[in-house]
């Protein structure tokens, strides 16, 4: 059994809270949504045996405060800012070697972003369902529904605008959810109550800014063969989710890979996840 070992690291603006578990070459996990490092806690054993798993609170979320909280509810969050943290996670971590790079969902497009400025402390970038709906032919139904969300949250709370999230993320077919299982790892019902604490953060100042963003295409070209884009099998009919993935592949030349279950595959299919990651990092 792998123990997990925490610390703390300063970075401008902020302090942020790490694990660590398992040796050998590090492979940095960065979470999405209102998510911490207890999003991975379901993978962590498998991965550890191969990798040094690096898992982390993003800025704000959790247990990695603001120096100065008190502007931030009216501040968006900046790709390039996390982008950086995650930057400064390595060079403390791994400061002599190429690591590898998962990110899921919002995570994911701070993991492009990182990818493409520093290429050279990278050797694998997976992106896991970024919402970049720049990217696709239409992206004005999904920038809109983002809005929406965010004006619902200020009007009417996190619960209204997870609500209407989720109500906008459907594939509009009316089937249910495939069966998961109910009984979720510790480490992941222990990020519940954090989650839902972390809301604010991701409705109000990561959402929109983050799907909004695009991604620097001409700096990634010369590295796409170090990215693989991705999403889950279960996510195809939701066109901001999976479709900003399969595009990112056919503009860049990437090779695309499809995952264990939908957006949370990480968290609801841990096991069969960490394995297809294992996969496409080997």
């Amino acid at each position: 059994m792998n123990a997990t070992r925490t610390g703390t690291l300063k970075v401008p603006g902020a302090t942020l809270h790490y694990e660590t578990a398992g040796k050998g070459p590090v492979l940095l996990l960065i979470s999405g949504g209102a998510g911490d490092a207890g999003m991975y806690a379901g993978m962590t054993p498998r991965l550890a045996a191969h990798h040094t798993v690096v898992t982390y609170d993003p800025r704000g979320l959790s247990r990695s405060p603001l120096d100065d909280p008190s502007d931030a509810p009216h501040a968006d969050e900046q790709v390039r800012v996390w982008s950086d943290d995650a930057h400064r996670l390595l060079e403390l971590l791994a400061p002599d070697a190429e690591a590898a790079v998962l990110g899921c969902s919002s995570g994911a497009v701070v993991a492009l972003d990182l990818l493409a400025r520093r290429p050279q402390r990278l050797r694998r970038v997976v992106t896991h369902e970024p919402p970049l709906v720049e990217l696709l032919d239409d992206p004005a139904p999904h920038r809109a529904l983002f809005a929406e969300v965010r004006e619902t949250f200020h009007r009417a709370g996190a619960e209204a605008a997870t609500a209407r999230l989720g109500e906008g993320l459907s594939d509009g077919t009316g089937r249910q959810a495939p069966e998961r299982p109910t009984e979720l790892p510790p480490g992941i019902r222990e990020m519940a109550g954090r989650m839902h604490a972390n809301l604010p953060v991701f409705l109000g100042r990561v959402l929109v800014p983050f799907s909004s963003t695009v991604p620097d295409l001409a700096a990634l070209r010369p590295v796409a063969d170090r990215l693989t884009p991705a999403a889950g099998q279960d996510s195809r009919g939701q066109t901001a989710l999976h479709g900003p993935a399969v595009r990112l592949a056919e503009l860049l030349g990437s090779t695309f890979a499809e995952f264990p279950g939908g957006h949370l595959g990480a968290v609801e299919d841990p096991e069969e996840f960490a394995g297809r990651l294992l996969t496409v990092l080997s």
